[in-house]
C-alpha cells in the first residue's frame, strides 16, 4: 500500500467512526428532546458515513494502473463517486426539506413541545466536531489533489453548517418559537443541496476535460519557455483528467536542426513539465521548426509533414487529443 493509500484509509476511517458516533449522538439527542431539526441533522450524518465508504472505494479504484482495458489509468473512478456522493446529498437534502415543510404546516394544528436543552447540546458539539473534520479531510485532499476527499471535506463543512441551523432552530424554539425548529430542516436542506450542487459540478468539470486554472498554465508556460533550444511556445493545451492532468504541447525550434536534436529538446521540455508538476501524468510534445526572420531566397517546397517532427518519450503512453 503506497503512502497516499495509506492516507486516504487513515482520513476515511476517521471520518466514518466520528460520524457514526455523532449520528448515534444526534439520533438519541433528537428523540429525547423532541427536536425535528436534531433528527434532520442525524439524517445527514448519517448518509456521511455511507459517503465516506462511496469516496474511499472511487479513491481505490482511481488508483489502479493502466491495464489493457484502460491504458490511461482508472483516474475517474474517483469523479464518478463524486458524482454518486452528490446524488446521496441531493436525496438527503430533499427528504429533510420534505420533512420541515410538513412539520411548518403540521404546527398550525398543533402545539409542539419545545426541544431539549440535550438537542441544544448536541448541536454544538456536532459544530466543532464536523468544522474540526471539514479542515482534517481538506489538508489530505489537498496534499492528494484529490477530487473525491475534497467532495468529501465540504460534506463535513456542510454538516456543520447543517448544525449551525439546527442550533439556531432548538433555540429560538425553547425561546417561546415553536416554528424555528422545523424552518431550520428547512434551511439545512438548502445547505445540502447547493454542497451537493458544488460537489457534481466540480467532478463533471473532470469528467469531460476542463483545462486547468490560468495561473497554472501560465506557469507551465514559463517553465516550458525557459528550457534551451525553445524559441516560443505555439500551442499548449491542458485537461484534467480524474486526479491528473494531461498536457499538449507544441514548440519552436530552430529548423535547421537534426530530428535527433530536436527529439533532444522535445524529452527537455517534456521532463521539465512532469516533473515541475507533479500532477501531471502525461506531457506530449511536437517540434515545429521555427519561422525565421530572413528565410533563404526560393526555398524548396516542403509538406507540413516534412517540416515537423512530433516527439513521444517512451516513459508513457501518449495523451489523448484534447
Amino acid at each position: 500500500m503506497t503512502e497516499n493509500e495509506r492516507l486516504v484509509h487513515r482520513v476515511s476511517a476517521v471520518g466514518i467512526g466520528v460520524n457514526i458516533l455523532l449520528t448515534a449522538f444526534k439520533l438519541l439527542a433528537g428523540i429525547l428532546a423532541h427536536s425535528g431539526a436534531m433528527l434532520s441533522d442525524a439524517v445527514h450524518s448519517a448518509s456521511d458515513v455511507l459517503s465516506t465508504v462511496i469516496v474511499l472505494i472511487g479513491v481505490k479504484l482511481s488508483g489502479k494502473a493502466a491495464d489493457e482495458t484502460h491504458p490511461y489509468g482508472h483516474d475517474r473512478f474517483e469523479c464518478v463517486a463524486s458524482i454518486i456522493l452528490a446524488g446521496i446529498l441531493l436525496a438527503t437534502g430533499i427528504g429533510i426539506g420534505a420533512s420541515g415543510i410538513r412539520s411548518i404546516f403540521h404546527i398550525g394544528s398543533a402545539t409542539p413541545e419545545a426541544p431539549g436543552v440535550l438537542a441544544l447540546t448536541a448541536a454544538a458539539v456536532s459544530i466543532v466536531v464536523k468544522e474540526w473534520m471539514y479542515w482534517y479531510t481538506r489538508a489530505a485532499a489537498k496534499r492528494l489533489d484529490s477530487v473525491a476527499l475534497m467532495a468529501s471535506a465540504w460534506d463535513h463543512r456542510s454538516d456543520a453548517f447543517s448544525s449551525v441551523g439546527a442550533f439556531a432552530g432548538i433555540l429560538g424554539a425553547r425561546l417561546g418559537l415553536p416554528i424555528l425548529d422545523p424552518i431550520a430542516s428547512v434551511i439545512i436542506c438548502l445547505f445540502i443541496l447547493k454542497v451537493s450542487v458544488d460537489i457534481f459540478c466540480q467532478a463533471i468539470d473532470r469528467v469531460v476535460d476542463r483545462a486547468c486554472p490560468k495561473e497554472t498554465e501560465d506557469a507551465i508556460c514559463r517553465l516550458v519557455l525557459e528550457q534551451e533550444g525553445v524559441r516560443s511556445l505555439d500551442v499548449l493545451r491542458t485537461r484534467q483528467f480524474g486526479a491528473g492532468v494531461y498536457v499538449d504541447i507544441e514548440i519552436a525550434a530552430d529548423g535547421s536542426l537534426s530530428l535527433r536534436e530536436g527529439h533532444e529538446i522535445a524529452e527537455r521540455v517534456h521532463h521539465a513539465v512532469e516533473q515541475g508538476f507533479p500532477n501531471i501524468r502525461h506531457c506530449m510534445v511536437h517540434v515545429n521548426p521555427a519561422e525565421e526572420a530572413s528565410p533563404a531566397p526560393d526555398p524548396a517546397p516542403q509538406s507540413d509533414t516534412a517540416e515537423t517532427a512530433t516527439v513521444q518519450p517512451p516513459d508513457g503512453p501518449p495523451a489523448p487529443d484534447a
